[in-house]
This record gives C-alpha cells, structure tokens and sequence, in this order.
C-alpha cells in the first residue's frame, strides 16, 4: 500500500465496533452497520486499484469505499452501512437519491447534456441565475456566473474585482481556504502543504488574522476587544505595507470552514463591510461551504445582515452535481462580453439539479438545519461538559465544530486526538471530517432527523471516549 494511504492502510484492520443503537437499546433503522473489517475485501481491491491508477495528490482521508447511499445513510462496497454526518464535506445537501433531485437530473439529461452557456442559450441557466441572484444577500440587484466548481468561482471572483476596481492588491485570512488552482490557492492559508512547491504564487495578496475568538492571535477577549483584529487590517496593514488604495478586495468566509468551523464574533462581518466601504474595496463572500441553507438561512452572511459586493456558492449548490456560482452586484459587473467564460459552467443538468436542490432546501430543510442543529449543539455541548478535552462547540445550524484540546485552560490543539476520533468514530459507523489544527466538523446533510442525531450522538461521545483512553 502506497504512502497517500498512511491515513488508511494502517486502519482497514480496524475491526467493526458499535451497533448504532439509540439509548433503548433499538434501533429500527438498518444503518449504522459494521459487519466486517473496514474496508472488506471488495473495498480492499478497489483501493488497490485506485492506488494503481490514480494520482498520488489524493488526500484519502480514511479508507470508506462507497457502494451508494439513500438519504444520510452511505453503504460502502463490502455492505457496511454508515450514518454520515459530513455530507461529502457539505456538498450532499439534500442526502443521497433525493427522488426530486434523481428526477430532475434524470429530465433533464433526457433532453440535452451539453451546449456551451457561454455562446448559447437555455432556459435552466438563465432561470437558475435569476433565482441566485434573488436568493444572494441584500438588496442591490446582482449579476451571475456560473462556473464548474467553488475554486473556478473563486478565481473568477479575483479577476472581476480587479478588473471592476483597477487595482491588485488583495487581502485574505489566515486558515482560509478557497481552492486549489493558483490564483485560489495564493488565497488559501490553511496547509503550508497547499502551497509547497508552487510558487511564485499569485503576487500581492496578504493574509490577516480571522475573527477566531477562541485562539485569538492577539491575545484579546470580545467583547473587550472591540474587534481589535478589524482594527489592526487598517493600524497594520493598511497604514504600514499596503496602501488602501491598491486593494481590489478582501476574501472571507463568513464561517471559517477548513481552518476549523470558526464562527467570527458578532459585528465583525459589518466591521469589515466598513472597512471596505470606507477605502473603495470590494467584499468577497465565500460562502461554497457555508451557503445554501447549511446555518439555517440560504447564506451565512445573512445572520449578519451583511451585504457582500460578491458571493461566491458551490459544494451544497447542486446535492453533489458539480456546479458553482459567483453572484456579483450588477454594479461591479461590469466586465465586457468574452473577458471570462466557461465551457462546462452552468451545465443544464446541473442547472436543473441545482433547481430542485433550492426548491428543497427553501421547502423545508433550511428550517430543519435550524431545529437539528439546535438538537446538535446542544448534545455536543453536553458531551463537551463530560470530556475534559473538548474545548470548545461552535458553529450555525447543521455546521457545526468540535475542537479538541490538550488542556482547555491553554486551549493548545490536539491533533492526535481529532484523528483518533474520526477514525474511531468511521469504525463504529459514523463519518466526520476534521479541519483547523484538531477540530471535527459536523456538516450532515440537511435531510437528518432527530433520531439520526441521537444515534449520531452515541456513537460520538463513544468515540471520543476511545480516543481519549488510548492518548
């Protein structure tokens, strides 16, 4: 087995633990089911193969091989089942084979796979675009792009804001991440490993601390701070190094999500927005994780009440069809015919999958992401209360992080332990995703239940009980 696989190779003797039973003891579901080692031996050859063939960039978190799944269940190759709450992270947010989604995919690939929105019309395109532009926060009339993938529309959104402002300069967060291509990984600053190799990257971005209360870089407390870190991007940066007037934009997510499920504190977003407002630069939301109905609103930034010049969608956009979008006010978008295009971008089938995935999530599982994410938290902040570990619970609706410390007094990460949590919660049939330095994300998809919470629960607190006795 080939070195991508250290995260895998070394646990597929893991052995099946946990029946993912509820606290009496029944579970009339027929999932989370571990049955054999993980993976058996039909996954184990199709890994083989994998390694064979495909290219060794692949992460390969752990070594789940995925046969299909039907709503938060996933079944793997070996017909092992298993509760999923990460969603692909929080890309399937209507679950797996949601009838509606299935069928409009299935319609539209009946009618045509592909011609060119870029040089051509169809209607799914042009309807999913004024049905974006409505969605996006505040009320300024927007213009939309649709592109293949959250980094094309990150990259997108770079070359629009210098080219709607004449200047280069951007700023972005540390623990960022906003891709993988050049130009979004030169924004990105979550792995030093991202970047190795690559350079000279996109010149002239700068990166500033994020609003991360819990870890703050400078030491301070909030409310006391008074936002010091929005402060210190204008005393620092902007008085010091960058003149305010070569900035085109600055990047955020509005919730940090590969660099640890952070929730910046209230009035920091608007702190921001003032900041721009005041030097002519433009506001980049980047909400491909944290956008469509995930916190319990359509987008993240509404919690806020901020409205960014542009906002960037993908991940959850489509259930899984591969799509993204950069919605821009009509203002700012300004750019001339043929300065950007795509040919894959806004695909009608994914125009259409898209369509029924907001039809869904506006029917009903955005409000559900707010009464399971409110049952969430408060269970996970129950666990926390009984493991000296956990340090820390944050999140908006249905994505949510658990961050692990050594010592909540210091509150130093401990990376060891979210590993050996993931991987002892995959073992008793439970899928979660770590990010930042030792935090678990919880990002099911936005279908789950309260009894897929509950058995979600069990199995983690489980989890967490393992991980913490073999440290």
């Amino acid at each position: 087995m080939s070195a991508k696989s250290a995260k895998g190779a070394g646990k597929k003797a893991a052995g099946a633990k946990g029946n993912g039973t509820n606290e009496s003891g029944k579970n009339p579901r027929d999932y989370p089911r571990i049955r054999s080692a993980l993976p058996g031996p039909r996954g184990l050859a199709i890994i083989a193969r994998d390694e064979a063939w495909t290219s060794s960039c692949y992460i390969k978190e752990y070594p789940l091989v995925i046969e299909r799944g039907e709503g938060v269940m996933v079944e793997d190759a070996d017909g092992n089942r298993f509760l999923d709450f990460m969603a692909g992270i929080a890309v399937s947010t209507t679950g797996y084979g949601h009838p509606v989604v299935v069928k409009a995919v299935q319609d539209a690939a009946a009618k045509f796979l592909h011609i060119c929105g870029s040089d051509f019309y169809y209607e799914s395109m042009a309807v999913l675009a004024e049905r974006l532009a409505k969605l996006a926060p505040g009320s300024s009339p927007k213009k939309v792009f649709l592109s293949n993938s959250g980094t094309e529309a990150v990259e997108g959104a770079i070359k629009l804001a210098r080219y709607a402002t004449r200047r280069t300069a951007i700023i972005a967060f540390k623990g960022a991440f906003h891709g993988r291509t050049t130009g979004a990984i030169s924004l990105t600053s979550s792995k030093a490993r991202q970047h190795a190799g690559f350079g000279p990257l996109l010149p002239d971005v700068h990166h500033v601390p994020y609003g991360y209360c819990f870890r703050c870089e400078y030491g301070r407390t909030f409310p006391s701070c008074n936002l010091f870190c929005v402060d210190a991007i204008e005393r620092d940066l902007l008085s010091r190094h960058l003149d305010p007037r070569d900035v085109a934009a600055i990047f955020v997510e509005p919730i940090l999500g590969e660099g640890g499920y952070v929730v910046p504190p209230a009035g920091w977003l608007a702190a921001l927005r003032a900041l721009c407002d005041k030097h002519g630069i433009l506001l980049v939301f980047d909400e491909i994780q944290s956008g469509v109905g995930r916190t319990g609103k359509m987008f993240a930034a509404e919690h806020d009440d901020v409205e960014p010049d542009i906002v960037l969608v993908a991940k959850g956009l489509a259930s899984g069809m591969p799509i993204g979008a950069m919605i821009a006010k009509a203002s700012v978008s300004t750019w001339k015919s043929g300065a950007h295009g795509s040919t894959f971008g806004g695909n009608p089938v994914c125009c259409a999958a898209a369509l029924a995935t907001l039809d869904l999530v506006e029917g009903g599982l955005m409000k559900n992401a707010v009464a399971m994410g409110t049952r969430m938290m408060d269970g996970l902040r129950a666990i926390a209360a009984r493991h000296e570990n956990v340090g820390d619970v944050r999140g908006r609706g249905l994505m949510i992080g658990v961050d692990f410390v050594r010592d909540r007094a210091t509150r130093e990460p401990h990376p060891d332990l979210s590993s050996a949590v993931e991987l002892a919660a995959f073992r008793r049939g439970l899928l979660v995703l770590s990010c930042g330095k030792s935090t678990i994300r919880i990002a099911p998809p936005l279908v789950i239940d309260a009894q897929d919470v509950d058995v979600g629960l069990g199995l983690f607190e489980e989890a967490i009980a393992e991980a913490e006795a073999s440290a």
